[in-house]
């Protein structure tokens, strides 16, 4: 399964998505949050959650100045294995979550990619400190489907790549404070798509009209026309499945990697080396991501040329490609 998704997520490299994450606080922007959610070889429920938030001022963001640390993010109770996929982000564990220490740049950036485990079984129960205008949950084919309880939900479909499809349910306008319960059952399949979470078949779904079967997987007449009606409509496709599969890439990564690491404990030495390259790895990558999000915001504000942007994508897309390459190793 993990050789096929990698084969996968490779393809995603020349296609492309833009997450994040939004605030209460008005100096800190963000649209989306993705959560992949995927069973483990103990049964368990791996979490892989990636969220990036902006500082939309002239000065450097340190915090809201009534709670520790610049953001804080919670944890669902009895979230275990915690890891935070950017060695590069200091962090501090809490009783409920984590908070980042670091500083956001005037008008910068900061991604948050990390992962979890919940046992079997157990539904994830997550309070949002910060409103969210998307909730994006996605799950490999095959493995599972989620019934979300206390917000409106949509299930919008297969995602098909490379003979691997991926099930993507939405939330829109979750509110700070809110809880979402969502129930993952890794041996219930989905039973149909683009149906909302009250049991009824959305209006707008409703009017997509058919699909034509004789044209390419995600470029057909249908996918545009949903793609076009979705909540994710104002977002680059493209751009967005860029991060989506470093999303998808990284927490299968670590799950798989950690999972070698600890069988491999007599060999301490060797371990910590790759680890080492592991985490270097990892960082390039969210360089790159960094660096390519800063392009859509440039492009946006008129700060280059079209063909400025194209260059310099294409630039960055190959220099993920070779970290990609490098990180199969982790997770084959």
């Amino acid at each position: 399964m993990i050789k096929r998704i990698t084969v996968f997520l490779l393809a995603l490299m020349l296609l492309p998505t833009l997450s994040a994450f939004a605030s209460s606080d008005s100096k800190i922007s963000a649209d989306m949050e993705y959560i992949v959610l995927s069973p483990g070889n103990d049964g368990s429920t791996l979490v892989t959650d990636m969220v990036s938030f902006k500082n939309l001022t002239d000065e450097e963001y340190k915090g809201d100045g009534q709670t520790e640390g610049v953001l804080n993010i919670l944890l669902p109770v009895g979230a275990t294995s915690f890891s935070m996929m950017d060695g590069k982000i200091q962090y501090k564990l809490t009783d409920t979550g984590f908070i980042t220490t670091d500083p956001i740049p005037a008008k910068g950036s900061t991604t948050l990619p990390f992962s979890y485990q919940v046992k079997q079984g157990q539904d994830i129960v997550l309070k949002f400190t910060y409103p969210v205008d998307l909730y994006q949950v996605l799950i490999p084919e095959g493995s599972g489907s989620v019934d979300i309880k206390d917000a409106e939900f949509t299930n919008q479909g297969s995602l098909n790549f490379d003979e691997q499809n991926y099930t993507g349910y939405s939330i829109q306008n979750i509110k700070a404070g809110q809880t979402v319960t969502i129930a993952y059952d890794k041996d219930k399949q989905p039973t149909g798509t683009n149906a909302t979470g009250t049991g009824t078949t959305s209006t707008e779904n409703k009017n997509l009209g058919d699909v034509t079967k004789s044209a390419p997987a995600f470029h057909n007449p249908g996918h545009l026309r949903m793609w076009a009606q979705s909540p994710l409509h104002k977002f680059n496709p493209h751009i967005l499945m860029i991060v989506l599969g470093a999303i998808l890439l990284a927490g299968i990564g670590y799950y798989s990697y950690f999972k070698l690491k600890n069988r491999a404990k007599n060999e301490a030495n060797g371990v910590d080396k790759e680890e080492q390259v592991f985490k270097q790895l990892m960082a390039k990558q969210k360089a790159i991501l960094d660096k390519i999000i800063e392009l859509e915001d440039n492009l946006g504000n008129g700060q280059m040329t079209e063909d400025e942007y194209k260059t310099k994508l294409e630039a960055y897309k190959q220099h993920l490609v070779q970290v990609k390459l490098s990180l199969r190793q982790f997770v084959e």
